[in-house]
């Protein structure tokens, strides 16, 4: 079992587009793959640019 509290995006919708963020430790994984690879990221930058709507298609 991992150490850290993770959280998908409340607007995955089941679509298997989904991220989830273990915070305050700053990972990023891809919740289809949760023994998979993960980023380390400064999650206050990463949540101004998911705001400022930097990763919309």
């Amino acid at each position: 079992m991992s150490p850290h509290a993770w959280q998908k995006s409340s607007r995955s919708q089941n679509l298997h587009t989904c991220v989830e963020l273990s915070s305050p430790l700053g990972l990023i994984r891809d919740s289809k793959d949760p023994d998979g690879p993960r980023l380390d990221v400064d999650v206050a930058g990463f949540l101004r640019a998911v705001r400022a709507g930097r990763f919309e298609r």
